[in-house]
């Protein structure tokens, strides 16, 4: 068997962008986010004037570095919902079962 063949489905199973495309990852941010706050935190024109999910990708896809902050902006954004997931208070409906 060759080792490189089976390494590379290993790697790709902590990479939380395996699978994305870029339109769902921007559809996850405006759900998340909204229009409003995606540009204050990506300062680009495609989310602050007219923002549409079209727009946006045909600015992304030409821009490297945009798209790089927008993918950066993703992970930061699962981070963070993990962190509330894992610090939900666990006894929150115990009272009321």
């Amino acid at each position: 068997m060759n080792p490189k063949h089976n390494d590379a489905p290993k790697k790709q199973v902590n990479n939380p962008l395996h699978g994305m495309t870029l339109e769902k990852i921007i559809n996850a941010l405006v759900d998340y986010y909204g229009w409003d706050e995606l540009g204050m935190l990506i300062n680009i024109n495609c989310f602050n004037s007219n923002p549409s999910v079209k727009s946006s990708l045909k600015f992304l896809r030409k821009t490297p570095w945009a798209r790089e902050k927008v993918e950066n902006l993703y992970i930061a954004m699962l981070d963070e919902k993990e962190r509330d997931n894992r610090t939900a208070w666990p006894y929150s409906n115990s009272l009321n079962d």
